[in-house]
């Protein structure tokens, strides 16, 4: 038991040490902002970009800050089901023993993985916005759409002027994220002991079965941790696609940046945000993970 307290205090004080560290750095990099480089900060402009009042409304409606913030949370939804849908399927072939379906699979993760986002954004900006959308009469469609339908659209997903962006970034992101779900289920069912392969191929199983009821259940359980982490990554790199015009936080932030001049507290306040959405996903996911570990007892 003394040991056992020696350490959580040695952890506790190192703790402390860490934090008062980060701190005085933080302080010292405001101070150079502050003195050292002359900068005089300015926190005012910033409410303006998240709320204001609208005097045909009569109400406080939310500014462009706040748009690309719920712009941004939308993009990282769609993207990260399609990811993770993406993943699971890629990564189940990834695991199959016939020649083929394996050699699917690496080819989608090998090719995706080595060519940079920023590519991937501009060849599906350009192939579906320019080319397929227009072939299809899609981008005419929904911008022809009014009323409820328009709503709902720029609701759920974007307005429809720019909806067709919008697709072309959630398929880069999830093209480029399911590579690396993809390799996360793979090394979360082959992680299952062949015994559980073999007991409920006894029980009479069928293979669609076991994994169902049996393997991707316990998998799931493993790779949870590594998934958040891509799952925090999917945000992260939503912010690529404002080279598209996509009106996401990063692309609004610029916007700001361009017309106030006020650099440090536009990125700063960008900065807090993206971090409150991780964070909050971080903490979801670790509540999920902790009530799938109490099921499993």
């Amino acid at each position: 038991m003394t040991g056992v307290y020696l350490i959580k205090k040695s952890s506790t004080l190192l703790d402390s040490v860490v934090t008062a560290a980060l701190l005085s750095f933080l302080a010292y990099i405001i101070y150079r902002l502050s003195v050292g480089l002359h900068y005089h900060w300015d926190w005012s402009v910033i409410p303006n970009y998240l709320l204001r009042w609208d005097d045909e409304k009569k109400r406080w409606v939310t500014n462009i800050l706040l748009d690309g913030f719920f712009t941004t949370i939308r993009l990282s939804i769609w993207a990260t089901l399609f990811a993770t849908m993406i993943g699971v399927v890629v990564g189940i072939l990834r695991t199959r023993k016939r020649l083929l379906f394996r050699m699917l699979g690496r080819s989608y993760v090998e090719l995706i993985r080595n060519i940079p986002p920023l590519v991937l954004v501009f060849i599906f900006y350009f192939f579906i916005s320019d080319q397929l959308m227009l072939l299809l009469g899609v981008d005419e469609f929904i911008r022809n759409q009014t009323g409820l339908v328009a709503q709902c659209l720029s609701f759920t997903i974007a307005p429809p002027a720019l909806f067709a962006s919008f697709i072309s970034g959630v398929l880069t992101i999830a093209l480029f994220q399911g590579a690396y779900i993809a390799e996360i289920v793979r090394a979360g069912i082959q992680s299952i002991d062949n015994e559980q392969w073999e007991a409920s191929a006894a029980l009479g199983l069928t293979w669609l079965q076991q994994m169902r009821l049996i393997i991707l259940p316990q998998a799931t359980r493993r790779v949870l941790p590594p998934l958040t982490n891509e799952f925090i990554n999917t945000i992260k790199y939503s912010s690529i696609v404002s080279i598209i015009s996509i009106q996401e936080l990063t692309f609004q932030g610029m916007q700001v940046m361009s017309s106030t001049q006020r650099t440090n507290e536009v990125w700063l306040t960008i900065s807090l945000m993206y971090f409150l959405l991780c964070f909050t996903v971080s903490l979801l996911a670790r509540r999920l993970e902790r009530s799938m570990a109490e099921k499993s007892l």
